[in-house]
């Protein structure tokens, strides 16, 4: 990164900048490469596009950049947008710079450092905050054009049918089920929204009162249906933990962190969205995109181009997806 004409756009496009600076890259996964600026003036964020050849439409910083200009104003926790340089010239990618959130986010749902009280707190504040977002008009807010019009779930079914054929390997007849029955059985969407695409207790950030901060990672976001992300995050309470953001299988009762019924009654009551009479449908949905994102991993794997340390494994498990899709879709009625 050129981080000479850098400090120099810095200097001419956020406000009280000065320097010296250093960049430090923060160590997370995201796709799109984030860093820490620290400079005489204070400290800032800088989210770049990747480096290499890219799709035309992936990793629009651009589109983020716009996202939080548009919450930020409205009280919803973002970090504060600073400037967005559209120029590939300065650093040889699009970037934005933004203020630095504060909090910090938890990478093991369980929430094991902390006291149960704070754990409920906290996960309180999580469903709240999505309903939050769910409750702001895309329209109001200037982001009416920011998605695609008509049925999301329609869109989704669809991209993962094309995209697991494109990918297929074996005949699973829980997936030709499930092709069949998702679009047969669509869900009516009861309001457009802007959905995060990737919301989980590890993609926003608490304070030390356990109060949420900042929702982060936008790089998903666009309108669709409510239930997309509520459903997402429900699924957390189902897949077996392993330290990450699931808490299947743990005692909730005694870490104190909310069960399953009792975050579906929190977000419909706050959001107005009713939930629990379709989650079967919504969870074979989710589970049946997951076979195809593992189902695409499985197809690298024998092409000899993956690159996932855990692919071979994880390419198993698809079977298994199927199966647990199939399972929910018979409760939602197939």
């Amino acid at each position: 990164m050129n981080e000479d004409a850098l400090g120099t756009w810095l200097s001419e496009h956020v406000d009280g900048f000065r320097g010296p600076f250093e960049l430090q890259k923060f160590p997370f996964g995201q796709s799109n490469p984030t860093y820490r600026i620290s400079a005489a003036s204070g400290d800032y964020v800088l989210r770049r596009k990747p480096f290499g050849q890219l799709l035309p439409s992936a990793h629009a910083v651009d589109r983020e950049y716009r996202l939080l200009s548009a919450l930020h104003p409205l009280g919803f926790p973002v970090p504060k947008p600073l400037a967005l340089c559209g120029d590939e010239a300065v650093i040889d990618a699009i970037f934005y710079v933004m203020e630095v959130a504060q909090g910090r986010p938890y990478a093991n749902g369980a929430l094991p450092e902390l006291e149960p009280s704070m754990r409920r707190r906290m996960y309180e504040a999580l469903v709240d905050t999505l309903a939050d977002l769910h409750n702001i008009d895309p329209i109001d807010a200037g982001l009416g054009d920011f998605g695609r019009p008509g049925n999301y779930f329609e869109r989704q079914v669809a991209r993962w049918t094309r995209q697991y054929r494109e990918s297929q390997t074996d005949d699973i007849p829980e997936m030709e089920r499930l092709i069949a029955f998702l679009p047969a059985t669509l869900p009516e969407q009861s309001r457009t929204s802007v959905v995060h695409g990737d919301y989980r207790i590890d993609n926003v950030a608490f304070d030390q009162d356990g109060t949420l901060t900042a929702v982060l990672d936008w790089e998903l976001a666009t309108l669709g249906d409510p239930l997309a992300d509520f459903s997402y995050l429900a699924m957390q309470w189902l897949i077996p933990a392993d330290g990450g953001a699931a808490l299947g299988g743990l005692d909730l009762a005694a870490l104190e962190i909310p069960g399953l019924e009792a975050i579906v009654e929190r977000y419909s009551t706050r959001s107005g969205v009713p939930v629990a009479a379709q989650l079967d449908w919504y969870f074979a949905y989710n589970l049946f995109r997951l076979a195809g994102i593992v189902q695409g991993i499985k197809k690298r794997v024998i092409d000899g181009t993956a690159s996932h340390a855990n692919a071979a494994e994880m390419a198993k498990r698809v079977p298994m997806l199927a199966e647990a899709a199939w399972s929910f879709a018979q409760k939602a009625g197939a």
